[in-house]
């Protein structure tokens, strides 16, 4: 019999792990070279989270940041609640100082309002979170009493100068413009009005804040927007609606709009709660109906 001579054993196995380590090498090879889909482009986008309650699961966990959105709907939708809640929560929740705008409702009476969720807006003021812009009495030629406010008679470019400011000395982040509608109280004609509102968000955009701005319309009516071009310089539009029958009443939410975002199309039911409004699903809503 013939012995095996000690090196052949070993080529044997030099050879057995050659083709290993090959195969090992042309498999690594091909998992390197494996075709990767290209990544959503505006997965990468910074987005900020709402503070709205139910909202950001909607809207691909927040919104844009530095664009500016559209809330819209009739008296008694929740407009002025969403946008409090929108700067409240910011400020609490999320450390982004906010710029509040009232071009209708008095500064004092809004303070008293927002108590009702546990909103301190004075408080707020106070730790220099939070600043209220008064808009409301000027356009009547009246003075303010509030500490920041536009002077006696209207005037747009002194408002957003004022706005700028605000900005700049607290660092906001977030900003309110309550309401679109009551600029027209100085306007001879829609036109006019129309070119105050892409001012105003040309400037918006130029100081990198996210903002909401309101606007009215009546319920019912196919409209976003008071002046029919709201909707088209925004990056949002978001629209609230109230429905009564008999001693029944519902408020829903429906994103009409969200640039680069796959949002909710669904009309989501609203409740407004001593947490402000939460927004949910019609499954959360009627699943057991």
């Amino acid at each position: 019999m013939k012995s095996v001579r000690p090196g052949l054993k070993i080529c044997a196995n030099s050879t057995e792990n050659y083709k290993q380590s090959t195969k090992s090498n042309q498999s690594h090879t091909r998992n390197e070279t494996t075709y990767k889909k290209p990544k959503n482009p505006f997965s990468s986008m910074n987005r900020i989270p709402s503070g709205i309650l139910g909202l950001d699961p909607l809207i691909e966990g927040g919104l844009p940041e530095g664009r500016s959105f559209l809330v819209s709907g009739a008296t008694g939708t929740g407009k002025s609640i969403f946008c409090n809640q929108f700067i409240y929560n910011g400020i609490m929740q999320y450390k982004q100082p906010g710029v509040y705008v009232t071009l209708d409702e008095r500064p004092n009476l809004l303070r008293e309002d927002m108590l009702s969720f546990g909103w301190d807006l004075r408080k707020a003021e106070d730790d220099n979170m939070l600043e209220m812009i008064d808009g409301s009495i000027a356009k009547l030629g009246l003075p303010s009493d509030e500490e920041y406010s536009m002077q006696a008679g209207f005037d747009l470019d002194k408002l957003l100068l004022e706005i700028m400011r605000a900005v700049r000395r607290i660092g906001a982040k977030r900003l309110v413009i309550d309401s679109i509608p009551a600029l027209g109280f100085n306007y001879e004609n829609a036109n006019e009005v129309r070119k105050a509102i892409l001012k105003i968000s040309f400037m918006l955009e130029r100081t990198g804040v996210t903002s909401l701005l309101v606007s009215e319309v009546n319920e019912g009516e196919n409209v976003f927007g008071k002046y029919g071009v709201e909707e088209y310089v925004v990056d949002g539009v978001f629209v609230l609606h109230y429905l009564g029958l008999g001693s029944q009443s519902n408020r829903t939410l429906h994103i009409r709009k969200l640039r680069a975002t796959h949002h909710s199309e669904e009309l989501h039911p609203i409740e407004i709660g001593t947490k402000g409004i939460t927004i949910k699903t019609m499954q959360s809503s009627f699943g057991n109906v």
